[in-house]
């Protein structure tokens, strides 16, 4: 066999987004891509801020020698004070620069946390409903992926955390803003769910993915997980508050008082080196270290949403109100989401199964797609429920 039989097994299990994604071409080319509805792939598509494009133009015309070579590992020192600096006005609490890793993205980020944390068969928490890569790189480390269910409104059941940790549990990943469901869990839970790891599982590090943690609305607050416990880091990215997914620029922040911090940051900068990511591009880490505070247009996001929900509601449909991120999660009419997915298919829309994150029965839709689409694709949503209930 040519490659590896695990691999080829997760080639056939993997990403449903993806698998939408190549099938929505199909169907652009023979209908034309006016009459497809595509709402499977999480791409951003508000264009990045204008102080993005300034901060750009003046990092190419600078003429300084040395600016495109090898730096630390861990990035540049300025860009680090600048995302420390970030991260302690939106935290509460300052990891300061020594304690920033700049990554290729969140999902560099997730992977230098996971190889720097995890033994054969060490055990990593995830919530139900999750981001489908977190099973590949918890393998990549080789650790074992424990589910976790949220409660029925998808909210961070920390009672059911509870009776999923073992001794062997050396991480748990939390995902809020969530994708695929746009929950954001309260800073009340997530400071449970610190006391919680505190008195049962003081060797495992709680770790927040929260690339859309600005893309949040009605005042929602994201919480904080390094204001719930001490062994906590953030991994995030820059991909989804500034539109900037396809330049892979995020990093990883350690809590101050985490009791491994050296050490942690040490073998982060490590596996920065050993993964094959060497550093961040070093041209987004001289543009995030020039940025202002700003981010792209979430009210338009949160008037697509809106729209979008009211919408799916009126031709019967039940979802969750999402209070971030870009994505609804609405129950499938039918118990079979794969056959409702087969259904939508029909009517042109494409959406992403829950069994593609843990939770058959519902379904993803992005709403990072132009207004125009989803007002013309609400008739679709209406005819796909009807054709699958008679």
């Amino acid at each position: 066999m040519a490659i590896s039989r695990r691999v080829t097994e997760f080639m056939q299990a993997a990403s449903w987004i993806r698998r939408m994604f190549e099938q929505g071409n199909e169907l652009r080319r023979i209908h034309g891509p006016e009459n497809v509805f595509d709402f499977s792939l999480g791409n951003p598509d508000l264009e990045p801020p204008r102080a993005f494009q300034e901060a750009l133009e003046a990092v190419v015309h600078d003429p300084t020698p040395g600016l495109h070579r090898y730096m630390s590992n861990a990035g540049f020192p300025d860009a680090r004070a600048r995302v420390a600096a970030r991260v302690a006005e939106t935290h509460a609490v300052d990891p300061e620069a020594d304690g920033v890793v700049l990554t290729v993205g969140a999902a560099g980020a997730l992977n230098v946390a996971l190889k720097a944390l995890l033994d054969p068969g060490s055990e990593v928490i995830v919530l139900a409903p999750y981001f489908p890569e977190y099973r590949f790189y918890i393998d990549n480390h080789g650790g074992k992926m424990v589910v976790v269910p949220t409660d029925a409104r998808f909210d961070l059941d920390v009672d059911a955390v509870a009776a999923a940790l073992t001794p062997a549990t050396r991480a748990v990943i939390i995902n809020s803003p969530n994708n695929p469901t746009g929950r954001v869990y309260a800073q009340a839970r997530l400071d449970a769910l610190g006391r919680l790891l505190d008195e049962r599982a003081p060797d495992a590090t709680l770790i927040t993915d929260e690339p859309y943690r600005r893309v949040v609305y009605d005042g929602m607050d994201p919480g904080s997980v390094l204001r719930a416990t001490p062994r906590s880091m953030v991994a995030t990215s820059f991909s989804k508050d500034l539109g900037l997914a396809g330049e892979r620029i995020g990093y990883l922040a350690v809590h101050p008082g985490h009791p491994d911090r050296r050490a942690m940051l040490a073998a982060a900068v490590f596996a920065n080196r050993t993964l094959g990511f060497v550093n961040a591009p070093a041209l987004m880490q001289r543009v995030i270290a020039r940025m202002p505070d700003v981010s792209v247009d979430v009210p338009t996001y949160a008037a697509r949403r809106r729209l979008l929900l009211d919408g799916l509601r009126d031709a019967g449909y039940d979802c969750v109100t999402p209070e971030g991120a870009f994505y609804l999660f609405p129950r499938a009419p039918l118990p079979d989401d794969l056959a409702f997915i087969s259904a939508a298919l029909e009517e042109r829309l494409l959406v992403v199964p829950g069994a593609g994150f843990g939770t058959p029965g519902y379904f993803r839709i992005s709403y990072a797609v132009p207004t125009e689409t989803i007002v013309r694709a609400i008739p679709a949503f209406k005819r796909a429920r009807e054709r699958v209930l008679g």
